[in-house]
């Protein structure tokens, strides 16, 4: 399925079906933070089966007043806990958090496009 979106505020267009042959560019790279709401703990947990309290403390952390999914050190890079590096995909997609959801478009973007043409290879300039 051919699938482009356009996001009003960004000057490129994102192409869905190039997720189908990625390596994950978005879930792995660089350290950073997979912020997480307290409806979408609570929703991941139940996904995964998990009380609410045993998920958080498995697979989260809490960096300052907020909660970031963990990350796992493979090679050189860092992976989402939740990337699963033999499918490239994401294990718990159904309930990702909205972070996972609006990627491309962060507003970080608007201004660092260069930077997004280098991790996606759906993005259409």
């Amino acid at each position: 399925m051919y699938n482009i979106i356009k996001q009003e505020g960004f000057d490129f267009t994102f192409d869905v079906s190039k997720c189908v042959s990625c390596e994950g560019n978005c879930c792995i790279g660089e350290s950073g933070y997979i912020w997480c709401t307290p409806k979408e703990i609570n929703d991941i947990s139940e996904f995964l089966g998990l009380e609410r309290q045993n998920f958080i403390d498995t697979y989260t952390r809490k960096v300052n007043y907020r909660i970031s999914l963990k990350e796992l050190k493979i090679k050189e890079s860092f992976h989402c806990v939740f990337f699963d590096s033999d499918k490239k995909g994401c294990q718990i997609y159904p309930v990702r958090p909205s972070q996972c959801r609006t990627f491309p478009f962060w507003d970080h973007f608007k201004q660092n496009k260069e930077e997004v043409v280098k991790e996606c290879p759906g993005i259409i300039i």
